[in-house]
Parts: C-alpha cells; structure tokens; sequence
C-alpha cells in the first residue's frame, strides 16, 4: 500500500497494552510512513502522530530500544537489527503488522 503520490507506505503497527492506555489507542493503528519502512521510519512516525508515546520506546537522546521492549515484523524478530535496515515486504506493504511487544523478565 502505498501512500498519496507512491511516496510512502503505510504500516500497520500492533501495540502492547501499556501504550495503548498510555495514548489512548487501539490494539494496532496505521501509520503513513514517509519513503522506506525501517524501524526507525516506523517509530519515527508513530512518535509524531502520538507524541505522549516519545521517550516510552526508545530512548529519547539516543534512540536506542528502550530494555524489555521487542520489535517483530511479522513473525520474525528484529529488536536487534540496525533501525535502518528495510523491513520485509509483507510488514512495509501492510499485510502483516509491525508489533511492539514489552518483554518479560524473571526466573
């Protein structure tokens, strides 16, 4: 899906519980999502369509991934990967969501 003019693409992002009471959301929004769909386009993104969430994903002087927090693109987990590497197609085209997931701790 691209967006007005094939500049963009809009992604599907599903979010935990805990951002969604914190910004009032549902369970996944759709954001337009300027050039490349990469973590760092995606989160840039829903950090400027929802400001209340800046600071609770990432880091908000580096914009490292905040610990406990997980990113999938799909089913594959790429929390590790460089924010800047493209996100498979099926994520940046819509059919599946970007999910960010809060991770457990403990023993």
């Amino acid at each position: 899906m691209t967006g007005a003019g094939g500049e963009g693409t809009r992604v599907r992002v599903r979010l935990p519980a805990q951002l969604r009471e914190l910004a009032r959301l549902p369970a996944e929004v759709v954001l337009e999502v300027p050039g490349v769909a990469t973590q760092r386009s995606v989160l840039d993104a829903l950090e400027f369509t929802y400001p209340v969430l800046r600071g609770t994903v990432r880091d908000r002087a580096t914009a490292a991934r905040r610990p406990f927090v997980r990113f999938f693109a799909g089913e594959l987990d790429c929390s590790n990967a460089s924010p800047d590497e493209p996100l498979p197609s099926r994520v940046a085209c819509g059919h599946e969501p970007f999910a960010i997931v809060g991770a457990m701790a403990g023993g």
